[in-house]
């Protein structure tokens, strides 16, 4: 499998994607369809295009070295953390999908939404970006 993807579109989503409604209760869930936290829907969304990760809270995601990289120029299906202040633990994590766009599921929305980059600067408990993260290429194929 290629590191780099072009841009996704919405399209490349499934519908059931959209669907799922926040559930700050529903972390490290596979089936999210019930309701899922941030985390849980990105790391879905990256299952569904063939990227496995562990289902890290989002300050293990940002202290992980094993699974995942510090980026910083992203690319899509990079995870995108965000935060009232610099500190990783409790941050909201997106899903880059390419051109500026992040796709989250926050209790703010209560569904899924896809934000330019920027406007998470404007964003109450949002507006510090912490950082990129990408999945290892080992990592995302179970090869070493």
């Amino acid at each position: 499998m290629s590191q780099s993807i072009a841009a996704i579109r919405d399209c490349d989503i499934p519908v059931a994607f959209w669907n799922v409604p926040y559930d700050g209760t529903r972390f490290a869930v596979r089936n999210i369809g019930a309701g899922a936290n941030c985390q849980a829907f990105a790391y879905a969304v990256l299952r569904h295009f063939g990227r496995a990760i562990s289902d890290f809270r989002s300050s293990e995601l940002w202290n992980d070295t094993s699974e995942t990289e510090t980026v910083g120029e992203f690319a899509p299906l990079d995870l995108l953390l965000f935060n009232g202040s610099a500190d990783p633990y409790g941050a909201h994590v997106g899903v880059y999908l390419g051109e500026g766009r992040v796709i989250h599921l926050s209790q703010r929305v209560g569904k899924p939404a896809v934000w330019p980059f920027e406007r998470f600067a404007r964003e109450t408990g949002y507006e510090v970006f912490i950082g990129a993260k990408r999945v290892r290429l080992s990592a995302a194929t179970g090869s070493s």
